[in-house]
């Protein structure tokens, strides 16, 4: 009987933990649930009272936006919503396609100028140029309009025709552009640097970007290129796939790249390579910086990770997050992070714990606790946590101030639109130089424009001469403090002649950039871009570069060449990553 009894307690207490542990379950789902439903109404009922006893008009959609805006900022900046107005900027970002003129603007004051035109598009063809000031849209002033409304007015249904009003220097013309659907070059530029090296340049993973860089490539074996750079600096991502087929142009079908892993198990998925490679053994070096980012990130690593190639420059951004759109209703969109992804290595490459905020709402830095090692095909140890670390560092080459300042503030621009309209184009990039003469020229645009800079070691004197003065060391130091004062204090004169070559080749890059498009300016900064020698010489070393990647040298810290600032919508259902900025 004992036994009995005690089967029968054993089984009651089973059956009840099991059905506490099912109600418990309800409980939580149902709590859940509650809270979700309770706030939506609360959202609708504060809403309704909003707008009956609001002093002024509220408008409805601006409020919402904001709102939604506002929650959407506490999970990651990468998770979006797009109004139906905003449709053709996801489609542009995923694409690189959009119904407008091919240019890109930017502020001048209360004006709007244009910065760049692209070859061969709407603005090209009916004669824009950059520098153009634009008045008029459709006899519409433009004039104290942002970027991004100026941008709304320029962009339209392929084939409609649109006036525009510019100021040239001071003259008045109009033009008539025809609209076209504008796809934006992912490859502005190839070539061959050398003999033996090509170099493609790839600024965004839009659709079908992939065909362009196995364009270049088979074009560049055809000029027998015998190694390859491969250039993802300043590249913000795209679309995951076109990262797996470009890493697929390299590598063999069948093997794996990336593969992302979320919260929904069965969107959870593998990519691997379909086709056969363009070439699996030409060697390769592939340049990132601090801006490569996201589907860069995924091509760097899995080059890295599967020990294809050399990686070369700064450690990169750090985004190993993924993101997918979402339809809405009434045409809105939400683009929303769904996924991690992991490379060959098994390694994410996220630098950022959005998961884990810090009390006033910023995010931290992946704690090195948290960081572990992996490693490549080779036995290479490659870690997580942090972006791709290349296996040949090159600090950036930062500007002086003086350069720093003329770029920033437009003066470089500004100067190249003079030159522009009053030199006729050299009749190839080997014979463009900037002369003494004009140099001289520069320096007196600087004077006429009454150009002025201060130092940030002047600011630092500033803010000593302040604190010097409460603290009453300033009167018994009078003189020392005026020696300091006059030695600081920035000479235009001799900062010009002490930084000409930087300067110099800021003016050259954006006048090539002129007369013979991005292309030209890209190809012409190539002479001097010491992290494209580095790769060359790698490359060139067969030896060192066999090594590198059995994991017998790397991470030789070497000057780099970055001295620009770096300065760009969705499919349902599409993997994505996008822009870090």
């Amino acid at each position: 009987m004992k036994k009995i009894f005690r089967g029968k307690f054993i089984l009651v207490t089973v059956l009840v933990l099991t059905a506490g542990l099912s109600t418990a379950f309800f409980t939580i789902q149902e709590t859940r649930d509650f809270k979700i439903a309770r706030n939506l109404d609360i959202f609708y009922s504060m809403f309704r009272e909003l707008n009956t006893f609001y002093v002024d008009p509220i408008d409805p959609d601006k409020l919402v936006k904001t709102a939604i805006d506002a929650m959407l900022k506490t999970l990651d900046p990468y998770t979006v919503y797009y109004p139906e107005s905003e449709g053709e900027e996801v489609t542009f970002m995923t694409t690189g396609k959009y119904g407008g003129i091919g240019s890109l603007i930017r502020p001048e004051g209360d004006s709007i100028v244009i910065a760049m035109v692209y070859k061969g598009f709407p603005a090209d063809v009916a004669g824009l140029k950059p520098g153009d000031i634009l008045k008029k849209a459709d006899g519409v002033p433009l004039n104290g309009l942002s970027t991004e409304q100026v941008s709304e007015k320029l962009k339209g249904n392929p084939g409609t025709i649109i006036k525009l009003a510019v100021d040239r220097n001071g003259h008045d013309m109009e033009f008539d552009v025809k609209r076209q659907k504008v796809v934006v070059p992912p490859v502005p530029y190839y070539g061959m640097i050398n003999a033996n090296t090509g170099y493609i340049r790839l600024t965004g993973f839009t659709q079908d970007c992939s065909e362009d860089v196995k364009n270049a490539l088979v074009a560049l074996k055809g000029e027998n290129a015998r190694q390859i750079i491969l250039d993802l600096r300043g590249n913000p991502g795209g679309l995951l796939t076109e990262a797996v087929a470009v890493v697929n142009l390299f590598v063999a079908p069948g093997t794996e790249v990336v593969s992302t892993k979320g919260k929904v198990k069965q969107f959870d998925e593998e990519f691997k390579t379909t086709k056969a490679a363009v070439d699996e053994k030409i060697p390769l070096a592939v340049l990132i910086n601090r801006g490569s980012a996201s589907a860069s990130e995924i091509v760097s690593g899995a080059i890295q990770d599967l020990d294809r190639g050399v990686i070369i420059g700064q450690r990169s951004y750090g985004k190993g997050l993924v993101q997918i759109t979402r339809p809405l209703s009434y045409g809105t969109q939400l683009k929303l992070t769904s996924a991690k992804y992991y490379i060959p290595s098994g390694r994410c490459i996220q630098a950022l714990d959005f998961s884990h905020p810090n009390p006033d709402g910023s995010v931290g830095i992946i704690p090195d606790s948290l960081i572990t090692d992996f490693k490549t095909r080779n036995g290479r140890i490659v870690r997580n946590g942090g972006g791709i670390t290349p296996d040949i560092a090159m600090q950036p080459e930062s500007l002086s101030q003086l350069a720093s300042e003329l770029y920033i503030r437009n003066y470089i621009f500004d100067y190249a639109t003079s030159y522009y309209w009053s030199h006729p184009a050299p009749a190839s990039l080997t014979q463009a130089k900037f002369t003494d003469r004009d140099f001289n020229d520069f320096r007196d645009f600087l004077m006429k424009r009454k150009f002025s800079y201060e130092t940030n070691t002047e600011e630092s004197l500033k803010d000593l001469i302040t604190n010097a003065k409460k603290e009453k060391y300033y009167d018994i130091n009078k003189q020392l403090f005026a020696d300091l004062e006059k030695d600081l204090h920035p000479s235009l004169e001799k900062d010009l002649n002490t930084f000409r070559p930087e300067i110099e080749q800021l003016i050259e890059e954006e006048l090539l950039g002129r007369y013979f498009y991005e292309a030209g300016s890209i190809e012409w900064t190539l002479k001097t871009d010491k992290q494209v020698s580095k790769a060359d010489e790698i490359l060139n070393n067969k030896a060192e570069y066999g090594s590198i990647l059995e994991g017998k040298t790397g991470s030789i810290l070497s000057p780099g060449n970055e001295k620009k600032p770096v300065l760009e919508s969705a499919t349902p259902g599409v993997f994505m990553d996008e822009n870090p900025g």
